[in-house]
């Protein structure tokens, strides 16, 4: 039982870092994709899908699930 109360302390310490990560990632999704990118149509496609649920994510407090997401898009990107 004291491993999982410790994950949970854990998780809800870093749970403020990930709720601003969130923002930062999709700000950058956002910028790579209005200067433009030489991705398929489906990579964007992807792109655009990936980031939305990163948003959904957010909004709904799952922070650790939205920086999942976000970063298959900026991965996608070739963001770091």
């Amino acid at each position: 039982m004291k491993p999982f109360a410790f994950a949970a302390a854990l998780m809800l310490a870093a749970a403020p870092a990930l709720a601003n990560h969130c923002p930062a990632d999709m700000a950058k999704i956002d910028e790579a994709l209005a200067s433009g990118t030489e991705l398929s149509e489906a990579e964007l496609t992807e792109v655009r899908a990936l980031r939305a649920e990163g948003e959904e994510l957010h909004k709904a407090g799952d922070h650790a699930a939205s920086v999942e997401e976000l970063g298959k898009a900026m991965e996608i990107l070739g963001i770091e």
